[in-house]
C-alpha cells in the first residue's frame, strides 16, 4: 500500500508541453508512472510524446478518468492550474513552481478548504511512491520500494532522508515534499494522519525546518494519534541563530520566538524521537527492527 498515489493512479500533466515537464515525464512513465493525458491550451487534439494533450483539465478527466495531476506551470499561472484541478475534482495535485506569490497561495487555499483536492506544494520535488508513481522532480534512482513514510518541509533533505532509510534498509512507502514555501498546501498533520492509516507504513521520518509553526501542529496531532507509529524528526537549523536576512516570514512574524529547538522540543513531549543529525536517522530506524515485523 501507499498513500495518495500507486500504481494504479491515473495521471495528468498540466503544461505537459513546456520543456521542464518534457523532460520529467519521461523519467516519470519509466518508473510505471500511469500518465494518461497532458493539458495546454490550445493543444487540444494533439498528442505529446504519445501522451493525448487536451485544452482543459476537465475535457482530460473526463476523456480519461485521471484523478491526480502534476503542474509543470509558471508561478503566475499556478492559482489557475490549481482552479481547473480543483473544478474537476482531483483527489491529489502536485505543484513544483518555485515563487508562488502569497496572495495567490492566500487564494488557493481557500479553494482547497471543502474541495476534494489535496495540493503538495508549491516548491516541492512532489510525491514518489517506488516502483509505482512519481508525480515530480525527484531522482527516482535512489528510492526504493519498503515501509518508511517520509514528510519534509526541505527539498534537499528529502533526498538525504530517503537515502537514510535505504541504509537502514528499509526503503519507502511514499514520499512526500510539503514544499519549502511558508504557505502550502498541505501540511504534516494530514499527511501523518493518512500514514498511520496505511498498513505498510510500520514507521514515518518527518523534516522540519525554522519558520511557521508546522512542527507544533505535527506534534500536538501525533499526541492525539491512537495506536502510534514510530516517528523520526529532523529539524534544521539548530545551529543557526535568527536573522531577519533570512527571509523566513514565519520567524519574522514571531520575531524569532519559535526556535529550531522550540521545536524540537515539542516534538519529544508528544512522543516523536528527534535527532540531532540527519544521519542518525538510519541509525533510529535499524534499532525499531522493522523489518522483522
Amino acid at each position: 500500500m501507499s498513500i495518495l498515489v500507486n500504481k494504479r493512479t491515473k495521471v495528468l500533466v498540466q503544461g505537459i508541453t513546456g520543456m521542464q515537464a518534457s523532460f520529467h515525464v519521461k523519467r516519470s512513465m519509466a518508473v510505471g508512472t500511469q500518465i494518461v493525458a497532458g493539458v495546454s491550451p490550445q493543444r487540444g487534439g494533439t498528442k505529446y510524446g504519445g501522451v493525448p494533450v487536451f485544452n482543459t483539465v476537465k475535457e482530460a478527466v473526463d476523456a480519461t478518468g485521471a484523478s491526480a495531476s502534476v503542474m509543470f506551470v509558471p508561478a503566475r499561472f499556478v492559482k489557475d492550474a490549481v482552479k481547473e484541478a480543483v473544478e474537476a475534482e482531483l483527489s491529489v495535485a502536485v505543484t513544483i513552481a518555485y515563487g508562488v506569490p502569497i496572495r495567490d497561495m492566500l487564494e488557493i487555499k481557500a479553494m482547497l478548504k471543502g474541495s476534494k483536492t489535496i495540493l503538495i506544494g508549491p516548491n516541492t520535488p512532489g510525491i514518489i511512491t517506488p516502483g509505482e508513481a512519481c508525480l515530480g522532480i525527484f531522482p527516482e534512482n535512489i528510492h526504493r520500494p519498503g515501509n518508511i513514510g517520509v514528510i519534509s518541509r526541505s527539498s534537499t533533505l528529502t533526498y538525504e532522508a530517503v537515502l537514510e532509510t535505504d541504509r537502514a534498509g528499509c526503503g519507502q512507502s511514499t514520499v512526500i515534499g510539503l514544499g519549502d514555501d511558508i504557505i502550502v498546501g498541505t501540511d504534516f498533520v494530514e499527511l501523518l494522519k493518512r500514514f498511520h492509516q496505511d498498513e505498510k507504513t510500520k514507521a514515518i521520518v518527518l523534516l522540519g525546518k525554522l519558520g511557521g509553526t508546522f512542527e507544533e501542529a505535527a506534534a500536538e496531532c501525533y499526541q492525539r494519534l491512537p495506536n502510534k507509529k514510530p516517528v523520526i524528526s529532523y529539524v534544521a537549523g539548530t545551529a543557526v541563530p535568527f536573522d531577519y536576512k533570512m527571509g523566513y516570514a514565519g520567524d519574522i512574524i514571531t520575531r524569532g520566538r519559535i526556535t529550531a529547538e522550540d521545536k524540537k522540543q515539542a516534538m519529544r513531549r508528544s512522543g516523536i524521537i528527534v535527532v540531532d543529525s540527519i544521519n542518525e536517522i538510519h541509525q533510529r530506524l535499524q534499532a525499531l527492527n522493522l523489518n522483522s515485523q
